[in-house]
């Protein structure tokens, strides 16, 4: 990924010396220019197109800020009803990420949402302990985690 972008960087730049103007839109179209060769050229480069890792960089984001979104309005729900009847509890979370990496972006974006909180990671990595303001079904909970956040750091990492 790192040496598509620097390939696409040196084409950027060799357009604009090409082009003698040495302004950021020479450059930009240049750039435009390398991401279309690379697209052209890529199955002579090894790795995985670099744009895909890029949009679902944006996708993981833009899924973030969504599910804030609705976890703020939730828990400003639960919090102005006149009787809290909620459901709070721990699950267990099955997690199929490998790398620590991987692990402890998921339990960040699950803390980050209100109303969930990431407790503890088991000793093989297999289980991440997650503590939920409201916990009415565990299995509803589980799939819409893994997928959400799970598959969405999956299509990140590889």
């Amino acid at each position: 990924m790192a040496f598509q972008l620097l390939i696409n960087l040196g084409i950027g730049l060799i357009w604009m010396f090409l082009m003698e103007s040495y302004d950021f839109g020479t450059f930009l179209i240049g750039f435009i220019i390398g991401i279309f060769l690379l697209l052209l050229m890529n199955r002579f480069i090894p790795d995985t197109f670099y744009l895909r890792y890029v949009f679902a960089i944006w996708k993981l984001i833009l899924l973030f800020i969504k599910e804030l979104l609705i976890a703020n309005i939730e828990v400003l729900k639960m919090v102005y009803k006149p009787k809290m009847d909620m459901q709070p509890g721990i699950v267990a979370l099955p997690i199929d990420l490998k790398t620590n990496w991987e692990i402890t972006l998921l339990a960040n974006l699950i803390t980050l949402t209100p109303g969930t909180l990431s407790v503890d990671v088991s000793v093989d990595n297999k289980f991440l302990y997650i503590h939920a303001m409201d916990l009415p079904d565990v299995d509803e909970t589980i799939n819409q985690i893994k997928g959400t956040f799970e598959k969405a750091i999956k299509d990140v990492t590889r």
